[in-house]
């Protein structure tokens, strides 16, 4: 009852959350906050893609930008080719779950059956594979020289696409949270925990694995999406390693196993990033801002050894234990009391 008491103040707290960020644009006239937390909403979407493999499955890939770059690439042809229309927008969603499905899909089947860092390296090597078509692909992708493109009218307001930024965010966590809690969700947690457990009873490890993958490339696509949408600007930047790394960096300072954890580490990797530049105008030595993101990296993985998120949750839940065992001991104490009175 307690921990459904406590589960239902977590959900309020979100939703007071999501009533305040909808709000923000409304009382605030800062552009710089509005571009910055629209930013915060597409990279804490990709995390949480990437936390249902890491988080919940036990599955580390160094390709998953391979999925968010398909999802941006995707849209900006579509836009560039057939104009910036919300037609064409909504075929590049359609066009991006397909693409991503299948590859996902493919890339599980081929892949999966490895483990641990095989599984990484194999990816790391696929995702290489795409990067470099997309580089020598010119005519289509125009290389790492990129292309812009026009988005549609809807898109072209900053509140406009704030506000759809965060009904994604707010919509992949219903969704990725219900995914987690159904009973396939609970066997992909089964499996981060006992692989061969799991497969001694009976289930089809690879199959859900398999469908894990599927989920959070596609995902990453709708991320990817909107990524390119908020620039209107394109290149082989969206398929690159370091953006697999950066997500990886995301979910961990986050923590892993928490889709929330994403959004936070999302919001600190972001203000980390923009404060630190911004540090640059003020003393020399901030110029190498990359050094004093990596010492911030260092101490957080320090202190918060489960990530934010999950290093909270766990000092939480060890305090009200204690509060229990506290509580048992003195009611112990005065039943002993009460049967010598």
């Amino acid at each position: 009852m307690k921990s459904l008491q406590k589960l239902s103040r977590f959900k309020l707290t979100l939703l007071v959350l999501a009533i305040g960020l909808a709000i923000f644009p409304f009382v605030s006239d800062s552009r710089t906050a509005l571009i910055m937390l629209t930013q915060i909403f597409i990279f804490a979407v990709f995390a949480m893609s990437y936390d249902i493999l890491l988080g919940y499955t036990g599955i580390v890939s160094f390709g998953h930008a391979m999925f968010f770059g398909i999802g941006a690439y995707t849209v900006a042809i579509c836009l560039k080719m057939f104009g910036s229309t919300m037609p064409a927008f909504f075929v590049a969603i359609v066009l991006t779950l397909i693409f991503t499905g299948v590859v996902s899909y493919l890339v599980g089947i081929l892949t999966l059956r490895l483990k641990s860092h095989f599984f990484a390296m194999l990816t790391l090597a696929v995702s290489s594979l795409f990067l470099v078509t997309a580089e020598k692909w010119r005519s289509l992708t125009m290389g790492n020289d990129g292309f812009t493109f026009v988005v549609p009218e809807l898109f072209r307001d900053r509140v406009s696409f704030y506000l759809i930024a965060l009904v994604l965010l707010v919509g992949t966590y219903i969704f990725l949270d219900r995914f987690t809690q159904s009973p396939m969700g609970k066997v992909l947690q089964a499996i981060r925990e006992n692989e061969p457990r799991v497969e001694s009873l009976g289930f089809k490890v690879m199959h859900y694995k398999v469908i894990a993958n599927v989920v959070a490339g596609m995902v990453a696509g709708l991320a990817g999406i909107l990524y390119a949408m908020s620039l209107r600007f394109v290149n082989t930047a969206v398929l690159s390693v370091e953006l697999s790394l950066d997500v990886l960096l995301i979910t961990i300072i986050g923590g892993v196993g928490t889709l929330f954890g994403s959004v936070v580490g999302a919001a600190i990797i972001e203000l980390a990033r923009h404060g630190l530049m911004d540090l640059a105008k003020v003393h020399w030595i901030f110029e190498r801002w990359v050094i004093l993101f990596g010492i911030i990296f260092i101490l957080v993985v320090m202190f918060f050894p489960k990530g934010i998120v999950g290093t909270t949750k766990h000092w939480w839940d060890k305090r009200q234990y204690k509060k229990k065992e506290k509580l048992k001991k003195e009611m112990e104490a005065g039943a002993v009391k009460d049967t010598f009175s």
